[in-house]
C-alpha cells in the first residue's frame, strides 16, 4: 500500500493547484497581523484632550456651541497660566455659574492670578476630545488613570490567541481543517464587527477576545493547510514565505491607518476581508492527509485525482488506498516534553524563545505608539525591514546552519535594544536605524523558533510540542502591553533595556540547542536524547523536512 507523499509526488508536489490554494491561504496572515497588532493605530493617545469642566454640557446648551467650541473654550481654561501641571488629567478647582456665564468670553471673570491660587482637582465629569471618535481611548474615555486598560485590551486578544491555539486546534484534527478554518474565518469577521460597534467598553472586550480566538484560529489552520498539501521538500520554504505574508501585512497597516480618521473605520477595514475568505469553500479542498488520519480514503482519494488533474497530471490506476506514515501519538501529555534530560532541555529553552521572541517583538511594535516621531512613517519603514529577514533565513539555513543565525540574531536583538535605549534624541536617524536593527534580528528570531522547534521533537512529539512551546508566545503578548506602558511611565526607554536582558540570556541558552542541519528528524526520544549540544552532524544522513503544525 503506497504511502501518502508517494502519491503526492505523482500528483505534484508544488504544482498549479498547491500555488493556487498557497497564494489564497497565505492572504490570511495580512488579517492576522492587522489584529495582530492593530492597538498601535486603534488604541493610541489622544493627542488633545482636557477636563470636562462642571455644567459643561448645560452652558453648550444654553449658548448654542458646537463641540469645537466647548473644547476651545474648556482647554481655554484649564491653560490660564504658565503652570506645569497636567491640564489632561486635572483641572482648576472651580465652577462655571450656569446662568450668568457670558457664552462670548466665559472665562472672562477668571484672572491669571486667582486661577494661579485654586487648588488642582482630579476630572471629575469625563474628558473632552479634539477628535472624540479617533481611537478607543478616546471612545471608551481610556486616559489618564484609566490608561492601562488600552494595555488590558492587547493582553485580552493575546489570551484568545491562547485559548484559540488550543481549542481550535483541537477542534482542526477533530473536525477537519478547511471547515476549522471557515468557521474561524466567520467568527473572526463577526465579533470584528461587534468590536467596532460596541457600546461599551465592557462588550468591546469581550469581542475582542473572541476575536482574537477566531483570528487565532485562522492563522494556525491556514498554516496547517498549506504544510500538509505539498511536496517535504517545499515544507520548509513555505512555512516561511507564509510569514512573509505576515509582514505584508504589517507594511500595509500604517497605510490603512493613515486614510481611515476612525478606529471604528480602521477595524472595520482590517476586519471584513475575513468574509471573504469564506468564498474558499469552493476552492480550497479538505486536506487529505487529514481525511485519510481519519479513516476517509474515499474522499481522500477523490480529492487526490482533482490535485493530479489541476497539476496537469494523472495518478496511476493502482493507487486506490493510501497510508498516512507520519501520524502522532493519541495521547501526549506535557510529562512527554520534560521526563528526560534533553528532552526537557530543549522544552524550557525554546519555552523562553517563544516568550522573549513575543514581549521583543511586540514591544518595539507597540513602542512605536509612544514615542515622538511620525507614527505612520516609521511604522511603515520598519515593517519594510522586516521582509528581508525571511529571505535572508532561506539563503543562509542549509549553507551554515540553524544554530548560528538563531543565536547571533537573539543577542543582536539584545545589543541593538540597549544601544537604542542610551541613544541620545538628538540623533533621531541613528537612534531609529539602530531600532530597526533590533526589529529585523528579533523577527529572524521569531522565524527561527518555528523552524528549530519542529526539528527537534520527535515525530510522536513534534506536533504537541511545538503547540505547547508555542503556547509561551501567546502568553509573552498578555505581558508585553503591560511590560511596555508601564515601565515606560517610569522611563520611556527603560521596556529596551529589559528587552535587552531577554534577549542576550535567551542567545546564551539558545548555544545549549544541538544544530539540526543535514542531520534526520529523530523519530523517538532515544533519537532526541542522541543529539548533543556541539554537534557537527557526523556522516550523511537521509534529508528529511519539517512538518509542523503551529
Amino acid at each position: 500500500m503506497p504511502s501518502f507523499d508517494a502519491v503526492l509526488k505523482e500528483a505534484g508536489e508544488f504544482g498549479r493547484f498547491q500555488k493556487r490554494a498557497f497564494l489564497l491561504l497565505s492572504q490570511t496572515g495580512i488579517t492576522f497581523s492587522f489584529l495582530f497588532v492593530g492597538i498601535v493605530f486603534l488604541g493610541k493617545n489622544p493627542e488633545n484632550f482636557t477636563c470636562r469642566l462642571p455644567y459643561a454640557a448645560e452652558i453648550r446648551d444654553r449658548c448654542g456651541w458646537t463641540l469645537e467650541e466647548e473644547y476651545n473654550f474648556t482647554r481655554l481654561g484649564t491653560n490660564r497660566v504658565n503652570s506645569t501641571y497636567d491640564h489632561q488629567c486635572q483641572r482648576y478647582d472651580t465652577e462655571w455659574n450656569t446662568t450668568s456665564v457670558n457664552c462670548a468670553s466665559p472665562l472672562a471673570h477668571l484672572t491669571n492670578n486667582s486661577l494661579g491660587s485654586m487648588p488642582l482637582t482630579a476630572c471629575q465629569n469625563g474628558w473632552l476630545y479634539e477628535q472624540p471618535h479617533s481611537t478607543i481611548a478616546s471612545e471608551y474615555n481610556l486616559v489618564c488613570t484609566k490608561n492601562w486598560l488600552v494595555d488590558l485590551t492587547q493582553s485580552i486578544l493575546n489570551l484568545g490567541f491562547l485559548i484559540g491555539a488550543f481549542t481550535l486546534g483541537y477542534a482542526a484534527d477533530r473536525y477537519g481543517r478547511i471547515s476549522t478554518y471557515l468557521f474561524s474565518c466567520f467568527g473572526a469577521g463577526l465579533c470584528g464587527l461587534i468590536v467596532a460597534f460596541a457600546p461599551n467598553f465592557i462588550v468591546f472586550m469581550i469581542f475582542r477576545f473572541l476575536q482574537g480566538v477566531f483570528g487565532k484560529g485562522t492563522w494556525m489552520t491556514s498554516f496547517v493547510i498549506v504544510t500538509e498539501i505539498v511536496g517535504s521538500k517545499q515544507r520548509r520554504i513555505v512555512g516561511i514565505v507564509i510569514q512573509m505574508f505576515f509582514t505584508l501585512g504589517v507594511v500595509i497597516l500604517p497605510g490603512i491607518a493613515y486614510l481611515i480618521p476612525t478606529w471604528q473605520g480602521i477595524q472595520l477595514a482590517t476586519t471584513l476581508p475575513n468574509f471573504i475568505f469564506l468564498l474558499y469553500y469552493w476552492v480550497v479542498p479538505e486536506s487529505p492527509r487529514w481525511l485519510l488520519s481519519r479513516q476517509e480514503r474515499d474522499k481522500a482519494m477523490k480529492i487526490m485525482h482533482s490535485i493530479a488533474k489541476q497539476n496537469g497530471k494523472c495518478l496511476s490506476p493502482h493507487y486506490s488506498e493510501i497510508v498516512v506514515t507520519d501520524e502522532e501519538v493519541s495521547n501526549p501529555s506535557l510529562l512527554d516534553l520534560v521526563r528526560t534530560p534533553q528532552m526537557r532541555k530543549f522544552t524550557l529553552i525554546l519555552m523562553y524563545a517563544w516568550f522573549t521572541s513575543a514581549v521583543v517583538y511586540q514591544g518595539l511594535v507597540l513602542r512605536l505608539g509612544i514615542i515622538e516621531g511620525n507614527l505612520y512613517l516609521e511604522f511603515f519603514i520598519t515593517a519594510m525591514m522586516e521582509l528581508p529577514a525571511a529571505l535572508l533565513i532561506i539563503l543562509i539555513i542549509d549553507r551554515i546552519g540553524r544554530r548560528p543565525p538563531f543565536v547571533i540574531s537573539t543577542i543582536v536583538a539584545g545589543v541593538a535594544c540597549l544601544i537604542t535605549a542610551f541613544l541620545p534624541e538628538g540623533i533621531s536617524w541613528l537612534k531609529t536605524s539602530v531600532s530597526i536593527v533590533a526589529r529585523v534580528a528579533i523577527t529572524m528570531t521569531f522565524e527561527l523558533v518555528y523552524l528549530v522547534n519542529s526539528e527537534l521533537y520527535p515525530t510522536t512529539l513534534r506536533n504537541f510540542g511545538v503547540a505547547i512551546c508555542s503556547g509561551l508566545c501567546d502568553i509573552g503578548g498578555i505581558v508585553a502591553p503591560f511590560l511596555l506602558y508601564r515601565l515606560a511611565d517610569i522611563w520611556v526607554e527603560l521596556p529596551l533595556i529589559i528587552y535587552s536582558i531577554f534577549c542576550v540570556l535567551c542567545g546564551i541558552l539558545l548555544m545549549l540547542l544541538p544544530e539540526t542541519k543535514g542531520i534526520s528528524l529523530p523519530e523517538t526520544v532515544e533519537d532526541v536524547e542522541q543529539l548533543r549540544s556541539f554537534n557537527n552532524c557526523c556522516g550523511k544522513s537521509k534529508h528529511q523536512e519539517i512538518n509542523s503544525y503551529i
